[in-house]
């Protein structure tokens, strides 16, 4: 079974999604530990959950280095297989994305390379989507590299950007093929279907 850590900012649906289908077997693992950067209401559904969940603030710390640090050695303790990033706002260290190297995973609000990279996250995504009159917009799992939402894609999916859409209605449109995309792709990797040569991800959705 494929051992999880989650980093979070926010409320945690994604988080939830990804909690519910390791509880009900669609995802062949389970959430070793989820870690906050902010004391979100993400962390109560770890809680509830039974999941061992950690806030960490960065200001306690001397430095970004000594925080990722910090995360570095929660997550060993732990063992985690797969880092995955469901709505995590910072920007992770050099030497914790080359200490988990391949095994991290992050979940972006557009279709990458679009609206991305500093600056680019919530509803500011999606402003810029109706702002720039696309007419697709969507959600993207990548793995994480050294760059900011720069890695290899694993998954995308879009939806239909509509004369009447406001950042609010986008916002909620572009959720849902986050949870759905975000558990994918976590169960085709705990299936060991997702393999990363470089800047390329291929997928085996044959029989295991």
């Amino acid at each position: 079974m494929l051992k999880i850590g989650v980093l979070i900012s926010g409320g945690g649906t994604n988080l939830q999604a990804l909690i519910d289908n390791t509880l009900n077997g669609k995802i062949d693992g389970g959430i070793e530990l989820i870690i906050s950067n902010k004391d979100s209401y993400g962390l109560k559904r770890g809680a509830k959950a039974g999941i061992k969940n950690i806030y960490i603030e960065a200001k306690d710390y001397t430095s970004e280095e000594q925080y990722n640090l910090r995360l570095m050695k929660e997550f060993k303790k732990s063992g985690v297989d797969l880092i995955v990033l469901a709505g995590y706002l910072k920007i992770l260290s050099k030497d914790f994305i080359n200490e988990f190297k391949d095994r991290i995973i992050n979940i972006h609000p557009s279709l990458l390379p679009k609206f991305a990279g500093s600056g680019y996250y919530g509803k500011k995504v999606h402003k810029a989507a109706l702002e720039s009159g696309e007419k697709y917009t969507g959600a993207t799992l990548h793995f994480v590299d050294e760059g900011v939402d720069t890695g290899p894609i694993i998954l995308q999916k879009k939806v239909k950007v509509e004369d009447h859409d406001t950042v609010e209605s986008l916002q909620k449109k572009v959720l849902k093929l986050e949870h759905e995309i975000i558990v994918e792709g976590v169960k085709l990797y705990s299936q060991g279907k997702v393999k990363i040569d470089g800047e390329k991800v291929s997928i085996n959705r044959g029989k295991r």
